[in-house]
């Protein structure tokens, strides 16, 4: 499948009409074995490729695939990196913000567009994207761009909808110097504070709960195993060969809109149910009574959420 092309852009910026191709754009990401468990990382590149310049990818060791798989984009554009990850800097999930810096590094655009290996971004959401790059590009306050979250759970037709998912989170970056991945490689900070950043009026597509149980079970695993010592991952998880179960999904939404157009083949290859794994004891979070009361009560009543951290500053 052939990546969706986007038309040449003039958008008015400070008063000026600036041309296509005035600013330079790198895309950036990390990953390690995306084929064992089930990440869609090529698609995620193919996802932004047609607003990129460049895309700037570390490539742990993997023996699964993984490097093969991106190579086999063909896009002389994606640059990879091979790297090795250093256990040291498995703890707290420190080794996520080590590899994203390192794509950082090697970028060389104006702004760094990150996507991780779960998220993608849909075609009709680049002009805009790229718009708001020309726009800001020459007003210093904005250091970063903001995007809007779909979490998929599960499946590709239910999303989350409750407090404890965050909503937002910066996706672009201005490529300066100070600008880091800030701890396990949620957001980034510039010399430790908070960005001020834009509205990119785009979303992400967040993949990261989207696989087939057995699967989800093993991703499930490794990425604790990047958060917390050996022993905590085999208390939590003492029956590591069991598939995950997504617990009940009538309590989250069901999205009726389109995917983005590289997730077509993805989306067609699914072959589970995630209802066939329930188990009646399993309660995950955003299915308490209680989140999902003062959830309601925050989208409906309040229009803003408690106490919802946010990694950023959003100008006014």
């Amino acid at each position: 499948m052939r990546p969706p092309t986007v038309a040449p852009l003039s958008v008015a910026r400070l008063g000026k009409t600036v041309p296509e191709g005035t600013v330079r754009v790198s895309g950036f990401s990390f990953v390690r074995d995306a084929v064992r468990l089930s990440y869609p990382i090529a698609e995620a590149i193919r996802s932004i490729l047609p607003i990129c310049d460049e895309f700037v990818i570390t490539v742990g060791e993997s023996q699964d695939g993984t490097l093969e798989r991106i190579q086999s984009i063909g896009d002389p554009k994606i640059k990879i990196l091979q790297t090795d990850w250093d256990p040291s800097h498995f703890v707290h999930g420190a080794i996520n913000a080590v590899q994203t810096n390192l794509a950082l590094d090697a970028c060389s655009g104006d702004w760094a567009f990150y996507v991780q290996a779960d998220e993608v971004v849909h075609e009709d959401d680049l002009p805009r994207i790229r718009a708001a790059m020309e726009r800001h590009l020459e007003d210093p306050r904005v250091e970063g761009l903001l995007f809007d979250y779909l979490h998929f759970w599960g499946d590709f037709d239910h999303v989350h909808w409750t407090r404890n998912w965050y909503r937002h989170e910066v996706r672009v970056v201005r490529n300066v110097p100070g600008i880091r991945s800030w701890k396990s490689a949620q957001g980034f900070r510039r010399d430790e504070r908070k960005l001020t950043v834009a509205p990119a009026n785009a979303r992400i597509f967040h993949y990261g709960w989207v696989r087939p149980p057995e699967v989800m079970k093993k991703k499930q695993m490794a990425l604790d195993r990047l958060h917390h010592p050996e022993d905590w991952v085999q208390k939590h998880h003492p029956e590591p060969s069991r598939a995950f179960d997504y617990g009940p999904l009538h309590h989250l939404r069901r999205y009726a809109g389109t995917h983005p157009a590289v997730m077509c083949e993805w989306i067609a290859a699914k072959d589970w149910s995630a209802a066939d794994y329930r188990r009646p004891d399993t309660l995950h979070e955003h299915n308490r009574r209680s989140v999902r009361l003062l959830s309601w009560l925050e989208n409906n009543i309040l229009h803003s959420r408690i106490g919802e951290y946010r990694n950023y500053v959003l100008l006014k």
